[in-house]
Protein backbone atom coordinates (compact mmCIF):
# COMPACT_ATOMS: atom_id res chain seq x y z
CA UNK A 1 0.00 0.00 0.00
CA UNK A 2 1.22 3.61 -0.73
CA UNK A 3 0.77 6.50 2.00
CA UNK A 4 0.97 10.04 0.82
CA UNK A 5 0.43 12.46 3.98
CA UNK A 6 -0.89 16.07 3.43
CA UNK A 7 -0.16 19.44 5.48
CA UNK A 8 -2.63 22.46 5.53
CA UNK A 9 -2.27 25.29 7.16
CA UNK A 10 -4.90 27.77 7.24
CA UNK A 11 -5.38 31.53 9.32
CA UNK A 12 -8.16 33.62 9.46
CA UNK A 13 -8.21 37.14 11.34
CA UNK A 14 -11.06 37.22 14.05
CA UNK A 15 -13.62 39.66 13.27
CA UNK A 16 -16.59 41.30 15.46
CA UNK A 17 -19.93 40.77 14.59
CA UNK A 18 -19.08 38.07 11.63
CA UNK A 19 -20.04 34.22 12.59
CA UNK A 20 -17.51 31.73 13.99
CA UNK A 21 -17.69 28.82 11.84
CA UNK A 22 -14.93 25.70 13.05
CA UNK A 23 -14.62 22.37 11.58
CA UNK A 24 -18.42 22.82 9.96
CA UNK A 25 -19.91 24.18 12.83
CA UNK A 26 -21.10 27.06 13.70
CA UNK A 27 -19.99 27.81 17.25
CA UNK A 28 -21.33 30.76 19.34
CA UNK A 29 -19.18 33.30 19.87
CA UNK A 30 -18.77 37.37 19.28
CA UNK A 31 -16.55 36.96 16.81
CA UNK A 32 -16.03 35.13 13.21
CA UNK A 33 -13.51 34.26 10.99
CA UNK A 34 -12.85 36.98 8.24
CA UNK A 35 -12.68 35.79 5.18
CA UNK A 36 -14.17 35.36 1.17
CA UNK A 37 -15.88 31.98 1.89
CA UNK A 38 -17.18 31.23 5.60
CA UNK A 39 -13.50 31.34 6.78
CA UNK A 40 -13.65 27.80 8.73
CA UNK A 41 -9.65 27.87 9.19
CA UNK A 42 -10.33 23.82 10.49
CA UNK A 43 -11.88 22.82 6.69
CA UNK A 44 -9.54 24.79 4.81
CA UNK A 45 -6.58 23.25 6.42
CA UNK A 46 -8.37 20.05 5.53
CA UNK A 47 -8.87 20.71 2.29
CA UNK A 48 -5.24 21.79 1.59
CA UNK A 49 -3.84 18.55 3.30
CA UNK A 50 -6.31 15.96 1.06
CA UNK A 51 -5.40 18.41 -2.18
CA UNK A 52 -1.42 18.39 -1.36
CA UNK A 53 -1.29 14.58 -0.24
CA UNK A 54 -2.55 13.87 -4.03
CA UNK A 55 -0.77 16.46 -5.63
CA UNK A 56 -3.36 18.62 -6.95
CA UNK A 57 -2.67 21.78 -5.59
CA UNK A 58 -3.96 23.80 -3.00
CA UNK A 59 -7.43 25.59 -1.79
CA UNK A 60 -7.09 28.77 -3.89
CA UNK A 61 -6.27 26.71 -6.93
CA UNK A 62 -9.61 25.13 -6.57
CA UNK A 63 -11.56 27.48 -5.55
CA UNK A 64 -9.97 30.93 -6.11
CA UNK A 65 -11.06 33.66 -3.44
CA UNK A 66 -11.96 36.23 -5.92
CA UNK A 67 -14.72 34.22 -7.43
CA UNK A 68 -18.42 35.89 -6.60
CA UNK A 69 -18.79 32.24 -7.02
CA UNK A 70 -17.11 30.90 -3.31
CA UNK A 71 -17.71 34.42 -1.83
CA UNK A 72 -19.51 33.51 1.37
CA UNK A 73 -19.87 29.66 0.68
CA UNK A 74 -20.04 27.40 3.09
CA UNK A 75 -17.05 25.71 3.62
CA UNK A 76 -18.41 21.96 4.16
CA UNK A 77 -19.12 22.04 -0.15
CA UNK A 78 -15.22 22.91 -0.79
CA UNK A 79 -14.74 19.97 1.48
CA UNK A 80 -17.12 17.83 -0.37
CA UNK A 81 -16.02 18.91 -3.47
CA UNK A 82 -12.21 17.90 -2.35
CA UNK A 83 -13.18 14.80 -1.12
CA UNK A 84 -15.14 13.91 -5.20
CA UNK A 85 -11.55 15.05 -6.09
CA UNK A 86 -9.66 12.71 -4.48
CA UNK A 87 -11.53 10.00 -5.23
CA UNK A 88 -11.79 10.75 -8.51
CA UNK A 89 -8.11 10.23 -8.73
CA UNK A 90 -8.06 7.22 -6.99
CA UNK A 91 -7.13 8.43 -3.44
CA UNK A 92 -8.96 7.43 -0.46
CA UNK A 93 -8.57 9.19 3.11
CA UNK A 94 -7.38 7.01 6.35
CA UNK A 95 -6.70 9.80 8.62
CA UNK A 96 -7.56 13.11 9.37
CA UNK A 97 -5.07 14.89 12.69
CA UNK A 98 -5.47 18.44 13.04
CA UNK A 99 -4.52 20.85 15.32
CA UNK A 100 -6.49 23.98 16.21
CA UNK A 101 -4.25 27.19 17.56
CA UNK A 102 -7.10 29.11 19.18
CA UNK A 103 -7.34 31.02 22.50
CA UNK A 104 -10.67 31.52 22.75
CA UNK A 105 -13.92 30.35 22.48
CA UNK A 106 -13.36 27.24 24.54
CA UNK A 107 -14.20 24.18 22.28
CA UNK A 108 -13.52 21.37 23.08
CA UNK A 109 -17.32 20.47 24.04
CA UNK A 110 -17.96 20.90 20.00
CA UNK A 111 -14.87 18.37 19.00
CA UNK A 112 -17.30 15.47 18.58
CA UNK A 113 -20.07 17.39 16.62
CA UNK A 114 -17.25 18.55 14.56
CA UNK A 115 -15.60 14.90 14.09
CA UNK A 116 -19.18 13.98 12.27
CA UNK A 117 -19.79 16.83 10.43
CA UNK A 118 -16.64 16.13 8.52
CA UNK A 119 -16.56 12.31 8.84
CA UNK A 120 -19.83 13.00 7.09
CA UNK A 121 -18.34 15.22 4.70
CA UNK A 122 -15.32 12.94 3.73
CA UNK A 123 -17.22 10.15 3.49
CA UNK A 124 -15.75 8.23 6.55
CA UNK A 125 -15.97 6.50 9.59
CA UNK A 126 -15.29 7.91 12.53
CA UNK A 127 -13.30 5.23 14.56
Amino acid sequence: MKIRVGLGFDVHQLKDGLEFWIGGILVPYSKGGLGHSDADVLIHAICDACLGAANLGDIGRHFPDNSDKYKDIDSKILLREVIDLIHNNNFTISNIDSTICLQEPKISKYIPQMRRVLADCMKIDIQ
